[in-house]
């Protein structure tokens, strides 16, 4: 009789119904990977080589099909999308779980948290901004401010003029402008971060040689000598024969070590030309707070304070499998490794086949409506049509127990 072969198809029908259902269900729920229901046929075993009629229908299995999804922008720093291969590693107390839901902010202590809770994991990052790689840790965006950094160093690019008229620098006074051919303002910062300017003055002594001094609050520093000369080649460049590194220190009033610091003219010319700074670095700065963070494509996340500096903070990292379908879902958009999966491929975005990733977007769930709603009526129809068979195998015994 046909009861088991109706029984099994309507039994199939009816979970294939399921798993439309939950993919309409999600159709808005960021990151979900759609589901596909796989049926196979049944047939008893049997030791004739004759044609079987076959005794139904089963489910093989409901895989879920991990193609890309559409990315929408957001107004959160720290939503992310990830365009490409990998999911995000999440932790909740040491236990792992991965996730393609990228809406993360941060919790009471700094960590990096998905809406259940769960921790974003990634590489660290040293006080320098230096990123530690080594074994994924839980981020956390640090709340101190960036701490004030001593200048060491002082890059300056200027243009003297070659028309200027040789001056004595015994005569030099930087109250006197025509003692000098031209000066350049260098701001500095001590170990406590306060600002503070140091002066350099050109001195042209000889065809294609100027002393260089430096002052500073109206006292000469370098005990009132000269840090050095500059000189230069008939072409206008500086002469590498001769240095045009000079090493300055400045006393402080403010309780901060003594500046010292290296002040650099490499790049610096001689040209017929008006006196021009056309470059002015330096490596320290002022104290700041944390005003703002975004993460870049290869997942480093960039702090920007309010000294207008930026400190990468961490880097997060992503987690690719042999085998996604042979993930183990979890529920709350996770999943978690499984044998069938193998083991998880950690490591920065943008490398070993990872995707990229996107700051301020989010990637939508991968459900097609249109699609789903005529797999649903397909489902419905095949439904009925086994309810059918059934109905007439009914029929039939019917008939049959009516013979007299």
């Amino acid at each position: 009789m046909g009861f088991q072969q109706g029984l099994s198809g309507l039994n199939a029908a009816s979970r294939n119904l399921d798993v439309i259902g939950n993919n309409v269900a999600n159709a808005n729920t960021v990151g979900f990977k759609q589901s596909q229901t796989q049926f196979a046929d049944v047939y008893a075993n049997s030791l004739s080589s004759g044609n079987q009629p076959g005794v139904g229908v089963k489910v093989s299995t409901i895989a879920q099909q991990f193609s890309q999804g559409s990315i929408s922008t957001s107004n959160n720093s720290l939503d992310i999308a990830i365009n490409g291969s990998g999911f995000y590693r999440l932790s909740d107390h040491g236990a792992i779980s991965y996730s393609r839901n990228g809406q993360f902010h941060p919790d009471k202590d700094g960590f990096i948290v998905s809406s259940t809770g769960q921790r974003l994991t990634g590489y660290s990052a040293n006080a320098a901004g230096q990123i530690n790689v080594g074994a994924p840790t839980d981020l956390q965006i640090p709340t101190a401010d960036l701490a004030a950094r001593a200048t060491t160093a002082v890059n300056t690019v200027v243009n003297l003029d070659s028309r200027e008229t040789a001056l004595s620098s015994a005569a030099f006074d930087p109250a006197d402008s025509t003692t000098y051919s031209g000066f350049t303002p260098v701001p500095i910062h001590d170990s406590l971060g306060n600002s503070s300017t140091v002066s350099t003055y050109f001195v042209k002594t000889a065809a294609n040689s100027w002393d260089v001094f430096a002052g500073s609050e109206g006292a000469l520093l370098n005990g009132g000598a000269p840090l050095g000369p500059l000189k230069f080649l008939t072409n206008g460049g500086l002469d590498p024969a001769s240095s045009a590194l000079f090493n300055v220190t400045k006393p402080t009033s403010t309780g901060a070590a003594p500046v010292v610091f290296n002040l650099d003219f490499a790049g610096t010319t001689q040209f017929g030309s008006d006196f021009g700074l056309n470059k002015m670095a330096e490596d320290g700065y002022a104290s700041g707070q944390l005003t703002g963070f975004d993460v870049g494509a290869e997942g480093t996340i960039r702090g920007s304070y309010s000294n207008g500096k930026f400190l990468n903070l961490g880097q997060v990292v992503l987690a690719n499998f042999a085998n996604p379908q042979g993930l183990q879902v979890q529920g709350d958009n996770t999943w978690t490794e499984s044998t069938a999966s193998g083991i998880p491929l950690v490591g920065a975005p943008r490398t070993s086949g990872m995707g990229a990733l996107q700051s301020g977007a989010v990637e939508d769930s991968n459900v097609e409506l249109t699609s789903e709603l005529v797999n649903m009526i397909t489902a419905q129809r095949t439904y009925q049509a086994n309810a059918q068979t059934i109905k007439t195998q009914d029929q039939l015994l019917q008939t049959i127990v009516n013979l007299r």
